[in-house]
């Protein structure tokens, strides 16, 4: 199922294991992944309805597909109020 894609892309940009990583990541690149994901999951949502109006897709993978992509921007949406709010707060402290 293609909720399973989506998982594993996010996923691939955030590591949940504790064991110190030998290799590191770019903030940068991994922030790219993430808003490549929303991108690709808009995309596939755009296509799913494409699909549903021309008659030969189904109605609830439509939904699926448009639940999926606004998670995924209400996700990146949250983040990215986050690292204003931090950058916010770090331009407050007296130097």
């Amino acid at each position: 199922m293609a909720i399973d894609r989506i998982s594993s892309s996010i996923a691939s940009g955030i590591d949940s294991s504790s064991a110190p990583r030998t290799t590191a990541v770019d903030f940068g690149s991994a922030l790219e992944r993430v808003v490549a994901a929303v991108d690709g999951s808009a995309g596939e949502a755009n296509q799913a309805i494409g699909r549903m109006v021309d008659g030969t897709g189904d109605v609830h993978e439509a939904m699926i597909a448009l639940q999926r992509a606004d998670t995924l921007l209400q996700l990146t949406v949250q983040i990215r109020n986050k690292l204003v709010q931090a950058y916010q707060d770090v331009m407050r402290m007296p130097v």
